[in-house]
């Protein structure tokens, strides 16, 4: 196996070249298990740890390894290697973490494409959809929607539904996808491209790990049915693994996620919502917030039927939510840096003290 097959390129070789980490084995992150690594190289696959400073200068999860990463280790036997160094990366993938409060949870790193995998029943929104969007747009990752069990419904009925679906969500590839009958897998097969990196986003029980088993022709991820109580997905995909399928593709899985919080910082918003944007030019306030302002040209679009009003709404509710994020998140860093400045001048008159 060479490391192209691995997905890797002049964007990585460039900086270890400039760098001058020739000496370190270079390896992608192929699996994680609670800060421990499934690293593989071009020789070799390791269980692997981070090296201790990697893990004491660390100020956030995103300083950690995570699925889809290029690290350079040092390797102690056929096993066991420790990751010195994470390569820069070209995106990353990362949604709020769930439960705790201005945080954010890595899903995956230097992707191309991410495959937003929504089923034609129960699952169907949206509004959600543009949330994922949201998310692979502020990460410069290209979206692609599957719209899988769609031998579930008649195929004037998917016709229609992608239709509705494509007058709301501009210039994204949406495929129909069966995994009972395979239907839409030669078109899907045909977009994949050896040596670039696939991610699957959607909720449990949509069919993300069948696709998986599917595609590579194994049994690789467990399946499971649908809830009859909950009529929701059960978590079968416990961890993030990335596979290389029989075309050089390369794809990785991840458990679903029934929340899917914004943490857009780099235009995710603007790109998803970018017909409201636009209209926004010309509204009569330069910081108007499209809600009840005299003068404002998003209001008046959608009241003339320019815009979808169930998509207006969903763009002002995240927009309420990446505010809420982004204020959580500077909050908590000036307590960091107030709790900084305590334990310093706790030390200072310490030892000050002892003389």
């Amino acid at each position: 196996m060479e490391l192209t097959d691995l997905g890797f390129n002049i964007f990585f070789e460039k900086f270890i070249t400039e760098n001058k980490l020739e000496n370190f084995v270079t390896g992608r992150v192929v699996e994680e298990h609670k800060e421990r690594y499934k690293v593989r190289t071009q020789t070799n696959e390791y269980e692997a740890e981070i090296i201790g400073n990697l893990r004491f200068t660390a100020k956030n999860r995103e300083d950690f390894p995570a699925v889809g990463d290029w690290v350079l280790l040092t390797t102690y036997d056929e096993n066991f290697a420790i990751i010195q160094k994470i390569l820069p990366r070209f995106s990353i993938i990362k949604r709020q973490a769930v439960g705790q409060v201005g945080d954010v949870q890595v899903i995956a790193t230097n992707i191309d494409y991410a495959f937003i995998v929504q089923a034609v029943d129960r699952d169907f929104n949206i509004n959600r959809l543009e949330r994922y969007l949201t998310i692979c747009n502020a990460s410069k990752v290209n979206p692609i929607i599957l719209l899988s069990k769609s031998d579930l419904f008649h195929q004037d009925w998917i016709d229609e539904l992608t239709i509705t679906l494509k007058n709301r969500i501009k210039d994204v590839p949406v495929i129909a996808i069966s995994n009972e009958t395979q239907l839409g897998y030669n078109e899907l097969k045909a977009i994949i491209e050896k040596g670039k990196t696939y991610c699957l986003l959607g909720s449990s029980g949509v069919g993300k790990s069948t696709l998986l088993n599917n595609l590579t022709g194994k049994k690789i991820m467990k399946t499971d049915s649908i809830s009859v109580s909950t009529n929701k997905g059960r978590h079968v995909t416990s961890h993030r693994e990335l596979i290389i399928l029989e075309n050089g593709g390369i794809l990785i899985d991840n458990p679903g996620m029934r929340e899917v919080g914004i943490v857009d910082a780099t235009g995710g918003l603007e790109i998803t919502f970018r017909k409201i944007v636009e209209y926004a030019q010309n509204c009569k306030y330069k910081d108007c917030t499209h809600t009840n302002e005299s003068g404002c040209a998003v209001i008046k679009a959608v009241e003339n039927g320019y815009i979808d009003r169930a998509s207006y709404k969903n763009y002002l509710k995240m927009e309420r939510e990446k505010a809420h994020f982004e204020s959580t998140v500077e909050e908590k860093r000036k307590k960091d840096k107030d709790f900084g400045k305590f334990i310093n001048n706790y030390k200072k008159v310490m030892k000050k003290n002892k003389f």
